[in-house]
């Protein structure tokens, strides 16, 4: 029995074959078993440049998102379809190779899957159909159905083996109080005041929306 041993969870093996024609191991060939550089520099690792990527990768900048935006006009169908996320994902990666490729995706997305359905206006943005005021309506709310959110996960997966390990795939999520904010408000808000003013008249029907929401967050990630 060894008298030590390292606890920190072991990585998959992998298979390090020489470049063709060769019997030697490059410097290239050991560099593309390398995890993406993004991914070292938030381990804190020493890297050989500073990482660059683009908060909103995917947008109206791009002509061919403009296009394809045009082709299927509804957010919600660019967003919850695996070869439409993939396409929107990867077409600044195409255009400029950046260290983190962001999966086209949005904050409410997890929202239908418990019960909270919306809608996105071109020009007001998300709306709530039923916006959450009461003990009731929170009540009625179910354990997140990941079932309903399987695009997710083969979006990343497609969009994992086409980068490989030349960039980081990013996902990101709302926190429980962003998502509460349009949950309660019904849509986007300058003050917020339907929210505030339940913090303080019905406290316990917040804190048990932010409890649901965070759970359900939790699974889904």
């Amino acid at each position: 029995t060894p008298k030590s041993f390292n606890a920190t969870k072991p990585r998959k093996a992998v298979t390090l074959k020489a470049s063709e024609g060769s019997n030697r191991l490059t410097l290239k060939d050991l560099e593309a078993y390398k995890d993406p550089l993004l991914v070292r520099a938030a381990r804190g690792e020493e890297i050989e440049r500073v990482p660059c990527w683009l908060m909103r990768q995917a947008g109206r900048y791009q002509k061919v998102y403009r296009d394809l935006a045009a082709k299927y006009p509804s957010f919600r169908q660019r967003s919850e379809t695996t070869d439409l996320i993939v396409e929107i994902s990867l077409q600044p990666w195409k255009s400029f190779k950046p260290d983190g490729v962001i999966m086209f995706s949005d904050i409410l997305t997890p929202l239908p899957a418990m019960g909270i359905e919306f809608d996105i206006d071109n020009t007001k943005g998300p709306i709530i159909q039923k916006p959450i005021r009461t003990m009731e309506q929170v009540d009625e709310l179910y354990d997140i159905d990941l079932s309903r959110l399987e695009f997710v996960s083969s979006a990343l997966t497609h969009i994992r083996a086409e980068v490989g390990r030349k960039s980081a795939v990013l996902g990101f999520i709302g926190s429980p109080w962003t998502l509460a904010t349009y949950i309660v408000e019904g849509a986007s808000s300058q003050h917020y005041r339907t929210i505030k003013n339940l913090s303080y008249s019905n406290p316990d029907i917040l804190e048990a929306l932010l409890r649901k929401l965070t759970i359900a967050l939790t699974d889904y990630i």
